[in-house]
């Protein structure tokens, strides 16, 4: 639970943290008073009835492994649940806002089907609230990339479970934990959301 409330808290401070940044306010004597900090990763699932933000039957790009719905799944209240911070009220997402505050921008995802899950779901929130927008998908060696051309935003995937570096000595894979040398897309990408910690834990023929 702890990793997902901190890929959680990622992606709301990529959709929110131009919302609640660093503002200042006038303190009446010439200065100011900086806004308070929320952590986003303490809270708790609740129930809204504005929920879910998407039908997964009006996003045409999402993967058919992913549609609960469509698979058969027959209860829907998790559909309803949304994340409430402790400590302050997240605001409705708006995805024009969203796509306006990051025109021309690239954000990317990296890591594993967590990464893969939160980039499918901004998407086809995104897609939701911009229907008649022309968009583009592309797939090419790992790197997924989808673009909203009239704001020039790309929201983009790459696969690495692992992250680090994983060499063949003698015919052995072995991970260097300290080297990101290979060749790694995300130079240059404005914004980054990386996730890494299940593969971690598994071993022998269960490693990626």
């Amino acid at each position: 639970m702890g990793a997902t409330a901190a890929g959680i808290a990622l992606l709301m401070l990529l959709c929110l943290g131009q919302a609640h940044g660093d503002h200042h306010y006038p303190n009446g004597v010439g200065g100011a008073v900086k806004e308070k900090k929320c952590d986003y990763s303490q809270g708790r699932w609740v129930y809204s009835s504005s929920y879910p933000l998407y039908k997964s039957s009006d996003c045409p790009f999402l993967q058919s492994e992913f549609d609960c719905q469509k698979n058969g799944r027959p209860d829907n209240l998790y559909l309803k649940l949304r994340w409430q911070p402790t400590s302050c009220n997240l605001p409705s997402f708006n995805g024009i806002d969203f796509l306006r505050r990051n025109r021309g921008k690239r954000i990317m995802f990296v890591g594993d089907s967590l990464s893969l899950n939160q980039w499918q779901s901004l998407t086809c929130m995104l897609h939701t609230a911009v229907p008649k927008a022309a968009y583009s998908l592309r797939t090419w060696q790992g790197l997924s990339t989808f673009k909203f051309p009239a704001y020039n935003v790309s929201l983009m995937l790459w696969r690495d479970a692992l992250l680090v570096d994983l060499v063949n000595k003698n015919g052995t894979r072995v991970l260097k934990l300290d080297s990101i040398n290979s060749p790694k897309p995300w130079k240059g990408v404005d914004v980054l959301i990386f996730n890494s910690w299940h593969w971690w834990l598994h071993t022998g023929r269960q490693q990626p």
